[in-house]
């Protein structure tokens, strides 16, 4: 009889991203070092494990799971791609509800950089906890130019294509006519040379103001804050 070959679905996070957006896939070998594959130069930040599934059915599981999300709406970033505009929580109650269905699956949820095995309810409850813990500690205001200073019909500067635009409103900029965010116009403008793999990018670390980053700045003004 031949042995089963498992494998791993898992959620991943990204500190460069929106809090609701995750990448999920599949993987044959052990998921931190999937993880540091795709910790490259399209990426700001390395990727966070966020939970795992051990199953010899690691490839139907990720195909049920990636089904179930488009399910509920259009929530991929781009098609054809593993990016998903959801919550990790709400990926993991999919991941936790197919899991109940096989026989030989292992649910893991990473606190603080570690496995927990996944099992009973209260076990569940406590690294939900953890967890929401930790993204209210990480969890930043959006950023809006009145904290850097700057005030409507200033001028900032798209670094990568050394572009000027002016400010519109707290957090929005205008460009022939349009307003924009930051983050949106970074994915719309940004060469296609230096875009990353999930068209998700942080606005104020793309546009500068006298020769500083938004995110610079706001980082002095934090840092003097704090002082």
């Amino acid at each position: 009889m031949c042995s089963k070959e498992f494998g791993y679905v898992y959620i991943l996070t990204n500190p460069s991203f929106r809090e609701d957006w995750v990448k999920i896939g599949k993987s044959s070998r052990p998921v931190d070092v999937r993880s540091k594959e795709l910790d490259n130069t399209a990426v700001p930040l390395p990727f966070e494990i966020y939970a795992t599934l051990r199953t010899s059915k690691y490839d139907k599981v990720e195909k049920q799971i990636h089904k179930q999300i488009d399910r509920l709406t259009d929530l991929r970033i781009r098609q054809k791609r593993e990016f998903f505009n959801i919550a990790p929580s709400v990926a993991l109650d999919i991941m936790r509800d197919i899991a109940d269905l096989l026989e030989d699956a292992e649910l893991a949820v990473y606190v603080d950089g570690k496995p927990v095995i996944s099992g009973s309810k209260d076990e569940d409850k406590k690294i939900d906890a953890a967890n929401e813990d930790k993204k209210r500690k990480k969890a930043k205001p959006a950023f809006k130019f009145h904290m850097v200073g700057l005030n409507v019909g200033d001028t900032i500067v798209f670094d990568a294509l050394n572009l000027s635009v002016k400010v519109a409103s707290d957090d929005k900029i205008e460009y022939e006519g349009r307003l924009w965010s930051l983050s949106a116009f970074t994915a719309e403008f940004l060469p296609e040379n230096i875009q990353n793999t999930s068209g998700a990018y942080q606005g104020p670390k793309f546009f500068s103001y006298g020769g500083k980053t938004l995110s610079q700045m706001r980082l002095e003004v934090e840092e003097t804050m704090n002082k």
